[in-house]
């Protein structure tokens, strides 16, 4: 019984570890900055059609809807709205699905902090932060060979993706027409999602690192005081 509450205890730990990871990994892309950015290298201003001022005008408040709120995504340039029904159909849903996700990862959060304060004397601490190790090394891992597959099918995993959380056919855009794509263009998303991945990987590797540092220096702990009080004794 004791191994088999120890082993949910560390799919839980490991399961809230990842989530917390990646919400934390996708956090410094949700700035006007790196989308500006990006959608410069994507040539978002060429497929719009919009000079650089429109472009800022436009992308800022769909950015801001999402983020903020509310979300209506109904920005106007010029007196016309530049997502059509559909576009702002769908990003309502994006909103909804990043509204859910970040719901979940503060409830993963809550959970490590729970852990914590239940981990109680330095052989449990010591567990917990090989729990938080391993989910390092696995989320690490994980996402590496993610990386690797979609390096040759990333317009299959962007599209599981979105079947997967979204209405079949809501997602679904024409290049030549629909703001919201030429907005966001392919290389944007390609090159986000390789930069978001680098750093889950990088925050992964570093709990890793923390969680077999901090165990071993609570496991010399844990021993040290049970040596010290036979000695006094």
């Amino acid at each position: 019984m004791h191994t088999v509450a120890g082993a949910v205890a560390a799919i839980v730990v490991g399961v809230a570890a990842a989530v917390v990871i990646v919400a934390l990994a996708i956090l410094p892309f949700l700035n006007p900055v790196w989308v500006g950015f990006e959608q410069g290298r994507a040539d978002a201003a060429r497929f719009t059609g919009f000079d650089p001022a429109d472009l800022r005008t436009a992308t800022d408040s769909i950015l801001s809807d999402l983020v903020v709120g509310p979300p209506r995504f109904d920005v106007q340039l010029h007196g016309t709205e530049v997502l059509n029904p559909r576009e702002q159909a769908h990003m309502r849903d994006v909103r909804g699905v990043f509204a859910a996700f970040y719901g979940v990862a503060i409830g993963a959060a809550l959970v490590l902090v729970a852990a914590f304060l239940l981990a109680r004397g330095p052989a449990a601490r010591a567990r917990l932060w090989r729990r938080l190790g391993l989910a390092g090394r696995v989320v690490a891992a994980a996402t590496v060979a993610l990386g690797i597959a979609s390096v040759f099918a990333f317009d299959t995993a962007f599209e599981l993706f979105h079947e997967l959380f979204f209405p079949a056919g809501s997602f679904l855009f024409n290049p030549q027409t629909d703001r919201l794509v030429q907005l966001f263009p392919d290389q944007f998303w390609v090159e986000t999602t390789i930069v978001v991945g680098v750093v889950i990987v990088l925050l992964a590797a570093g709990l890793a690192w923390l969680g077999a540092r901090r165990a071993r220096a609570l496991e010399v702990r844990a021993t040290a005081v049970p040596a010290a009080q036979g000695a006094v004794a």
